[in-house]
């Protein structure tokens, strides 16, 4: 059976790493193939490919039913007028709101629609806490749009986490006066009871430690809603390895779930202190067994449902389904039996760290402890053994995992988890817990001590987190390492008496003395990123990197450095820059510099933004670009060609006519960044520059906008290749068809980010231009 399932998940993975779907044909030749092998095969030969041939015509099922509504290209951006309700736990956020909404009926004649959306609503009416509630029936008026996201290396794929949760289309409600109104205070519902449930507890914890810095903390722990807390905090906690633990994880589950499962033992063997003989009715382990899974399943309704609660509940009812049959199961079969069951009922899963990690470390302790053979210690004694056995086993275990996940791993994570997990396990958590049901003159002084407690334990970390040294960083290993590693990490977890184990450490040696992939002299790259509607752009030569522009301003707390460039750079193991490039100061360009100087070192910061712009308070050392300026690193030329430094002096000149011009050439090889320039600057370094404007490839000026890119600029330049840095269907609707079709008519290939993705350049004896929804394409982008 275990062969069976990891066969499931291996043809499962295939899957979900295709470009497109298999057609019907391809199907049934599967199944005709897997009938075929049940009949001939015998053994793990029948087990292999049987399992993954199941495993790949399930994922290939799932995804079809699942992509089989969708919106019409049609419809995007058009007032649709929807009845139905709000089945998801709000995000509320400054000036508005967002949640998922189960359509019921569509009242615009002539339009299909999807049955669930995401909407975003901004304004007052979504801002009252009042209103916009789960299992609220509303009438809305909503423009919607297919699913899309940005499509980067090492980054999050948003399109993939929106068929995973079942919507297939995402927009906003207009502010439509009267035509959106609430038909229905409360519809119901399994679903909406769960979170309604979920959004009165939220409600009042948040009620309860209004302002306090570790609320969303606290929250998280109770219902698994996580977006309550900041990014800065996200940093302390992955820097030292305990985010884990900031949510309800298999730990809290498994140890609420055996709390119910001793008190209802303790009860009956007692039949609740009454003469009634209730362990001859039924055993008193059954009992426990049954109270322990129905305490995990309200706990993980509460959780949402996600991977670490799914694999723990089911491991925990497996086990009492086995207790009451009265059999006995391997503890790597319940393992398993769970990771089969969570790829029956989600199939997508396994795109997420969270699936590799919960099941590898359950993996890594039942290997470093299962079966061992020796008397185990009794005691305090014996459980700190215990204890620390299996945190080593999680940490050892885990490294190769994370590094390829994240690009780095937490050196000071033992210490760290060491001292917060008893913290918010045995304490937090349980308070936690309980004040969220206590009437309110407990609740205060219960939920107050976990903050308390939180805050005490956030300050440790933050203390732990502060050294560099904290994480070692390295680029994603390729599958050569990866499999040497995890050899290694087998080898340094055998059971004691095997030879030399600490000889695996040297099977990491690839792993982390890898470094960062880089041009060769002469040469260089550019990774133009998918930002949506900004800029931001990464130049690489051989011992040298250079950001210029650090992408738009989402939300507080969320941009284009937290997104996108910094998840991008921990994947190639990048942990410095030697130059950041703000070309001005409009939030599409500057919106990440700030999150990026605190996260980053960086040498050097080249702008033109005000001295005291608070972007540029975490810079070391920081210059006014301006025309004239040039350096060379690794035989690559970078000269910037404008501002005109005379412009500074001019109060009048809007931030985008300070625009930092650089152009990069080596081997006669050129790119031209041209930030948001526009036709007066265009025709100024016409008139000064026109020698130094050529190059193979031209960084639309202003996104591609009506007000940039003249006919005479572009002849001057002579690209072969236009990139366009634009968002999916972005307000300004850049770039503007006239602008586009010039570049067309000039016989300039032309790229376009939300099409393309994040574009990868290397300059070098020819041009070598890649995309990455081409070279990583799966079945579901653009759907």
């Amino acid at each position: 059976m275990r062969t069976a399932i990891l066969a499931f998940l291996g043809g499962t993975w295939f899957l979900q790493t295709r470009p497109t779907l298999p057609d019907q044909s391809s199907l049934l030749l599967c199944l005709l193939v897997a009938t075929g092998a049940v009949a001939l095969l015998r053994g793990a030969c029948r087990h292999l490919l049987v399992g993954s041939l199941l495993g790949f015509l399930w994922a290939a099922s799932m995804a079809q039913l699942a992509l089989s509504q969708s919106l019409s290209k049609a419809d995007e951006g058009r007032d649709l007028a929807i009845v139905g309700t709000i089945d998801s736990l709000p995000h509320r956020f400054d000036g508005g709101a967002r949640f998922q909404f189960r359509i019921e009926q569509v009242d615009t004649p002539g339009v299909a629609l999807p049955r669930r959306v995401a909407l975003s609503w901004y304004g007052q009416q979504a801002s009252d806490p009042s209103l916009v509630q789960p299992g609220e029936r509303w009438r809305l008026v909503v423009r919607l749009q297919r699913p899309h996201g940005n499509a980067n290396p090492h980054g999050f794929d948003y399109e993939a986490w929106l068929l995973e949760q079942g919507v297939r289309a995402t927009g906003y409600v207009r502010p439509a006066g009267p035509d959106n109104r609430r038909l229905d205070p409360w519809a119901p519902g399994p679903r909406n009871l769960v979170e309604r449930t979920r959004a009165r507890l939220r409600d009042r914890i948040t009620g309860i430690l209004a302002d306090e810095p570790y609320a969303g903390v606290i929250v998280a722990l109770v219902i698994g809603d996580q977006r309550g807390i900041a990014q800065s905090d996200w940093d302390v906690f992955n820097r030292t390895g305990i985010s884990h633990l900031v949510s309800i994880s298999g730990l809290h589950i498994t140890m609420l779930a055996g709390l119910a499962a001793w008190t209802a033992s303790f009860l009956w063997r007692r039949s609740f202190f009454t003469a009634a003989q209730l362990p001859l009715v039924l055993p008193a382990q059954k009992v426990a067994a049954l109270a322990g899974a129905s305490v995990a399943l309200l706990y993980v309704l509460l959780a949402g449902f996600g991977v670490p609660a799914q694999r723990t509940f089911t491991m925990l009812a497996v086990v009492a389904l086995a207790l009451w049959l009265g059999r006995i199961t391997a503890a790597s079969q319940v393992l398993c039996l769970a990771l089969g069951v969570v790829l029956l009922f989600d199939p997508w899963a396994m795109l997420w760290p969270g699936f590799w990690l919960s099941y590898g470390a359950v993996a890594a302790i039942l290997y470093a402890s299962a079966g061992r053979i020796g008397r185990p210690q009794r005691g305090w004694r014996g459980s700190l053994l215990v204890a620390a056995r299996t945190q080593w086993a999680v940490t050892v275990g885990l490294v190769p995992l994370t590094l390829l996940l994240f690009g780095q791993v937490s050196l000071v994570g033992p210490l760290a988890n060491a001292l917060a997990i008893p913290v918010i396990s045995l304490f937090v958590t349980p308070l936690a817990l309980l004040g969220s049901v206590l009437p309110a003159p407990l609740a205060g002084a219960v939920l107050g001590s976990a903050h308390a407690a939180v805050e005490l334990l956030a300050a440790i970390l933050g203390w732990l987190a502060a050294p560099r040294l904290a994480v070692w960083s390295a680029p994603a290993p390729d599958a050569w390492m990866l499999v040497l590693a995890l050899t290694g990490t087998a080898w340094l977890l055998a059971p004691r008496g095997w030879p030399h184990r600490w000889a695996g450490l040297a099977a990491w040696s690839p792993l982390l003395a890898q470094l960062p992939s880089a041009p060769p002299p002469n040469t260089f790259s550019v990774t133009v990123f998918d930002v949506g509607q900004g800029m931001a752009l990464l130049v690489e030569t051989q011992r040298h990197r250079l950001l210029y522009d650090t992408g738009p301003q989402y939300a507080p707390g969320a941009n284009g450095a937290t997104r996108v460039i910094l998840p991008y750079l921990r994947g190639r193991g990048i942990a410095r820059l030697d130059t950041l490039v703000v070309s001005h100061s409009d939030l599409d360009h500057s919106g990440g510099a700030a999150d990026l100087l605190s996260t980053l070192p960086v040498a050097e910061v080249l702008s033109s933004l005000p001295p005291a712009h608070p972007a540029l308070r975490g810079a070391v050392r920081r210059t006014r670009c301006g025309a004239g300026q040039g350096w060379r690193w690794d035989g690559v030329l970078f000269e910037m060609l404008g501002p005109n430094p005379a412009s500074y002096g001019d109060p009048g000149l809007k931030a985008n006519a300070r625009s930092c011009v650089l152009r990069i050439s080596a081997g006669g090889r050129a790119i031209l960044l041209a930030a948001d320039i526009e036709a007066a600057q265009e025709n100024e370094l016409l008139r000064r520059v026109p020698q130094a404007l050529h190059a193979d490839v031209l960084l639309a000026p202003h996104h591609g906008s009506g007000t940039s890119s003249t006919t005479a600029f572009l002849e001057a330049v002579k690209p072969s290749l236009g990139v366009f840095q634009v968002g999916y269907r972005n307000r300004y609707r850049h770039p503007k068809k006239e602008v586009y079709a010039r570049y067309g008519e000039l016989g300039i290939r032309r790229l376009r980010t939300d099409e393309s993705g994040a574009v990868s350049l290397h300059f070098g004896r020819t041009l070598e231009v890649g995309e990455q929804r081409r070279t990583a394409a799966r079945y579901w982008h653009g759907r």
